[in-house]
């Protein structure tokens, strides 16, 4: 399917400039793709045959033709697959008629008439079951067309048929005899190969001429078992079921565009018009790319450290004990002097409440600092009534705190 893709892309590419004059792209069934599975229940069919075949065994030339000829027919159930490919099962009746030697006159399909030369007369019945494999060779030669007329369709397969006959066995002195077991019925195998003929009714019936050949397996006809042709012809009527036709995948046509002199004009103002704004973004580009750069305003440093505290509370507890000491490490190993604010939010309490917390707050710090041996020329305290993050009442928690910058 990317094919289609790619056919549709250039369609659309070709008729975008012409899309208010051209037609729109159209979309057809296209056989190049080939054919689409259809669902299992369609192309189902069924199929009733009758006609006649002629017996061709060792001794059959001693009858005349008419006497050869036997009735046949069969009854079949099958599905086609694709355009090519189908497949039939079902069952067959065969009447076999010829010429056979004089063994015993008790023997099945045996009749005391002479036909000619000392041989005499024989019918006998088949009935079984068969399977055929079969290919369209129509469609195969000159591509599938829905609504054909005719179609010729190969087909081969194999048989298995109950004889009414008895079994011919050998006897104690090696001699080929009827069995005398009246129970003891011949059972052969077949193959066959043919050729379909259909001729069109409707979208679901159609007539049939069947032009087989069997090769059959003989039980019956002396000194051994042997392989027997059978040619024949048949006619009969099918049904389809459901859908009977198949489909191609669906492609996009680009219809055609005819090109005027305003049409090319049109095309040539338009690209002169693209590539002078082509020349415009470059030369602005260009412009962008040699402009002298502004320098970066420096970003407010961010605090050392900040401790935190819970409303209400100017001692330092809990895990902020732990940054303060942390961050008295560092000062040791540093030169610098230190900047402490006191904050507090501005959500809860008063101003009076708020400036004490504040001043406690950064007392506490700084006095945990001294005690770790900070010297406390190195920090200037203070205080700041603002909002240390002004993420609003939801946050206040976070202004509850002491910062420590160093010193500029």
């Amino acid at each position: 399917m990317k094919k289609i893709t790619l056919l549709a892309f250039a369609c659309a590419m070709l008729m975008a400039p012409a899309a208010v004059n051209a037609q729109e792209v159209t979309y057809v069934e296209d056989p190049a793709q080939g054919y689409l599975f259809n669902r299992m229940q369609d192309n189902w069919f069924v199929e009733a045959e009758g006609g006649a075949g002629v017996m061709m065994s060792k001794y059959d030339k001693h009858a005349k033709f008419g006497d050869r000829l036997g009735w046949k027919g069969n009854l079949a159930v099958g599905k086609w697959f694709s355009p090519l490919w189908g497949a039939r099962l079902g069952g067959e009746f065969e009447q076999l008629k010829g010429a056979t030697l004089k063994y015993d006159e008790g023997v099945l399909g045996y009749r005391n008439e002479t036909a000619k030369d000392g041989f005499h007369k024989q019918q006998f019945n088949n009935i079984g079951a068969f399977g055929d494999l079969m290919f369209n060779l129509t469609n195969w030669i000159v591509g599938y067309k829905p609504g054909r007329f005719y179609n010729a369709i190969l087909y081969g397969g194999m048989g298995v048929h109950w004889v009414y006959s008895r079994e011919v066995q050998k006897d104690d002195k090696g001699d080929w005899k009827y069995s005398a077991n009246e129970g003891d019925h011949s059972r052969n195998f077949s193959f066959r190969a043919g050729l379909l003929n259909t001729f069109r009714v409707s979208n679901h019936v159609n007539v049939l001429l069947d032009l087989r050949f069997d090769e059959m397996q003989e039980h019956i006809d002396g000194y051994a078992k042997t392989w027997n042709e059978m040619p024949s012809v048949l006619v009969g009527l099918s049904y389809k079921f459901n859908k009977t036709e198949w489909n191609a995948p669906v492609v996009p046509v680009c219809p055609e565009v005819k090109y005027t002199d305003a049409y090319v004009d049109d095309l040539r103002a338009k690209l002169e018009a693209a590539n002078q704004n082509i020349a415009n973004l470059k030369q602005q580009l260009d412009e962008c790319r040699n402009r002298k750069q502004p320098e970066a305003a420096h970003a407010a440093e961010a605090p050392l450290a900040t401790v935190y505290f819970p409303i209400n509370v100017s001692k330092v507890v809990g895990v902020q004990k732990n940054v303060v000491d942390a961050v008295g490490e560092v000062m040791k190993n540093e030169n610098n002097n230190y900047v402490l604010t006191g904050w507090a939010d501005n959500y809860t309490g008063n101003n009076a409440i708020n400036t004490r917390l504040r001043k406690e707050r950064v007392a506490s710090v700084k006095k945990m600092l001294v005690d770790k041996g900070i010297e406390a020329g190195r920090l200037d305290a203070q205080i700041n009534d603002g909002e240390l993050t002004n993420y609003g009442a939801k946050a206040a928690s976070l202004d509850r705190a002491v910062t420590i910058n160093r010193a500029k």
